[in-house]
């Protein structure tokens, strides 16, 4: 198969560094790609989100599978657009997408199927939530409506804070990701994790979990992130964990689609709180997760390629991949000013050539003449495969002491130090 992965951050370079191993892979192809994805296929110098120069192109070049990578590509209707042209595409379409592109959609797609979620209001303007917020009761978990890149979620420890959070997203800089809708949510409590299933149309099929880190410093200190790190698998959950994910929560979103003429293709991340009562979302993801892909990708096993092809073509072949029993740990390196603004960094090195099951992943970038321009904000993800997660943590941070001083000394670059920790597992 020629494939064609779409995107340009860590998750999209570790997808396509998987799907190249693939037997079933002849050629590669991203777009718009950076300087990971250049190394082993063709750029397209195409945005994301431009379905109809995409398709055109895919056209032109006989592509046989399009991955959709950013959550982006899926709201702009990117897939629609493949499907209309009859090729095959690992991704939902616009209409399914909003279980991620809407929250307040998410909400009440849960309210109305049964599936745990915590309790939430809906507010529309400054003065509905100053009257929501009149009589709450203990912290609150304030969420914009659109995407917003990781920044339009903030836990507030109490009404009056989340009232300012409010106050300022009604003002003049506006909601994260625009609109004017915002959800106010109870603070669920237990611990969190990522389930991902792969669905053909029909059914949804858990294949992995996996634990990310949110906040930009140790200790879950400091803002929120796109995600600062992650490990797979995860430690301290129930053994059937899949398995109940599978019963409460994939089951319920399946058939709830149906009943609404929804036929949903592709990868729904599951975001997790396990509270004492089980299970409940805090969030729905219509696409594999960044940082998250870049854990899972190594630990799987047999032909990707053909697996998503055929999820794409409404047949999941179950035995295509699978996922070994191994740990693996993941870093993200990231400008120092990330994430209140991202700094062009430029002159970087671009060999981040790893050995003994350690690789990096090139989040948004360019390479030229050798040289990678990275965008800023989270410019590499470092991972390490190992017996069990302590042995991957401690590779990973060896393999971070190694890249961050080869690809350019004395840049600006941070990384949290307790990705995996004993402490935090």
């Amino acid at each position: 198969m020629k494939i064609l992965v779409i995107g340009n951050g860590a998750r999209e370079d570790a997808l396509s560094w998987r799907l190249a191993q693939s037997p079933s892979c002849s050629a590669l192809y991203a777009a718009p790609g950076n300087a990971g994805t250049a190394a082993r296929g063709t750029n397209w110098n195409i945005a994301a989100t431009d379905g109809k120069a995409l398709v055109a192109r895919a056209l032109e070049e006989k592509i046989d599978l399009a991955v959709i990578g950013p959550e982006t590509a899926i709201a702009a209707g990117v897939a629609d657009r493949f499907r209309e042209a009859r090729i095959p595409v690992f991704g939902p379409n616009r209409s399914a997408g909003r279980l991620e592109s809407s929250k307040v959609f998410a909400k009440r797609f849960m309210e109305r199927h049964g599936i745990p979620t915590a309790r939430a209001k809906v507010v529309h303007s400054l003065a509905s939530a100053r009257k929501a917020l009149g009589d709450w009761s203990g912290s609150c978990v304030v969420k914009a409506d659109g995407l917003a890149a990781g920044k339009g979620v903030v836990v507030a420890p109490d009404a009056a804070s989340a009232l300012t959070t409010v106050q300022d997203w009604y003002g003049p800089g506006g909601i994260p990701g625009g609109g004017s809708d915002v959800l106010l949510e109870e603070c669920l409590h237990g611990r969190e994790l990522s389930v991902f299933a792969l669905s053909d149309g029909k059914a949804f099929m858990p294949i992995v979990a996996a634990c990310d880190y949110k906040r930009a410093g140790d200790g879950d200190t400091g803002p929120n992130t796109g995600g600062m790190g992650a490990y797979s698998p995860p430690l301290g959950f129930p053994v059937d964990v899949l398995r109940t994910v599978e019963e409460r929560i994939l089951g319920p979103v399946a058939r709830g689609l149906a009943a609404e003429g929804e036929r949903y293709v592709g990868v729904l991340y599951c975001g997790l709180m396990w509270t004492a009562r089980g299970p409940c979302v805090i969030e729905f993801n219509v696409r594999f997760g960044d940082p998250e892909t870049q854990v899972i990708m190594p630990r799987v096993r047999g032909d990707l390629a053909a697996s998503l092809a055929s999820a794409a073509r409404g047949a999941l072949d179950p035995g295509a991949a699978n996922f070994d029993g191994d740990s693996c740990v993941g870093v993200v390196l990231a400008t120092v000013d990330y994430p209140r603004a991202s700094t062009p960094l430029q002159g970087l090195c671009a060999d981040v050539a790893l050995d003994d099951g350690r690789v990096a992943f090139w989040g948004a970038s360019t390479i030229r003449d050798g040289s990678v321009t990275a965008s800023g904000g989270r410019v590499l993800t470092v991972t390490a495969v190992g017996a069990d997660v302590a042995n991957a943590r401690e590779r990973a941070y060896g393999a971070v002491g190694e890249l961050a001083g080869r690809i350019g000394k004395g840049l600006p670059l941070t990384y949290r130090t307790d990705i995996a920790a004993p402490q935090e597992v």
